[in-house]
């Protein structure tokens, strides 16, 4: 196993990572932004009303967004497992 090979593994592997972990933090992050704008705009400053809608928000994407997501990372596990015999022999 060369370099190339494993810069190769390495770039898959975060590239998988972000397509996997996208759905969820644009969702949290565009649900961050409208729970701040809007304590911003009425001036309440409570804890809960920021972490609550992110957190029903991010559980919502992950049921339905999930299967997909658990399906990339399996076909991704696959195909490295499958490719561990030729890149050591």
């Amino acid at each position: 196993m060369n370099a190339q090979q494993v810069f190769t593994i390495g770039q898959e592997g975060l590239l998988q990572l972000l397509m996997v972990s996208a759905p969820v933090l644009l969702t949290v992050l565009a649900v961050g932004l409208v729970v701040s704008i809007f304590q911003a705009a009425t001036q309440i400053s409570e804890a809960t009303l920021s972490f609550v809608p992110k957190v029903v928000a991010a559980v919502a994407v992950m049921a339905f967004a999930g299967p997909w997501m658990l399906s990339m990372l399996v076909e991704y596990l696959q195909r490295t497992l499958q490719a561990i015999p030729s890149a050591v022999g």
